[in-house]
């Protein structure tokens, strides 16, 4: 489902994702009242907005679940990743202009069944499926774009337990994975 081609819907969720950002700054050049209004804006929607600049990580914030209309996870997630990321600073006026906005559009999220581990890893397909780990009170995921820099897929799943706050060694049979995939749009600048 990955798709890195804009199309109306992507180009106007990148110009509401930049919008949100700006308006907050107090920078804000135009609003998301003119943009178009398609039958998906108002329908649940859950998104990932990730802000990178000079191609270094700079936020990424989003939903796993759809549980508010499209036009309010975009905006939200994207002041989020701007400003509340705590990895980093919030995002400043200066920043703006040199700051590449992407949004991946998640599918809902299907529970994985497996025997082990071994059979859990051997599950997952690289650069389409993104993942979610729970267990107890731990939770992290991975967009499927993490396969970029995390091919092997021990070694995602390595991570993908650290993130979650859990040893990279650690499994038991109460984890729980499910897997989605991503529609994404990335600003051409």
């Amino acid at each position: 489902m990955s798709n890195e081609i804009p199309d109306e819907l992507g180009n106007t969720l990148l110009l509401m994702a930049r919008n949100a950002i700006a308006e907050a700054l107090g920078v804000a050049q135009s609003s998301n009242s003119g943009l178009p209004a398609g039958p998906e804006l108002s329908q649940p929607g859950a998104v990932f907005v990730t802000l990178t600049r000079d191609g270094e990580l700079r936020g990424c914030i989003g939903s796993l679940e759809a549980w508010r209309p499209l036009r309010e996870d975009i905006v939200a997630n994207a002041r989020a990743a701007a400003f509340h990321d705590p990895r980093f600073p919030p995002l400043t006026a200066e920043e703006l202009a040199d700051t590449r906005v992407e949004v991946s559009l998640l599918t809902p999220a299907r529970p994985m069944s497996y025997a082990s581990e071994a059979d859990a890893i051997g599950q997952l397909r690289p650069l389409i499926d993104g993942v979610i780990l729970e267990y107890g009170k731990h939770r992290g995921t991975f967009l499927p774009q993490v396969w970029e820099s995390l091919p092997d897929r021990r070694q995602f799943m390595a991570q993908l337990k650290r993130k979650a706050g859990l040893p990279q060694d650690f499994w038991s049979m109460d984890i729980k994975l499910s897997r989605y995939q991503v529609r994404k749009w990335k600003e051409a600048r």
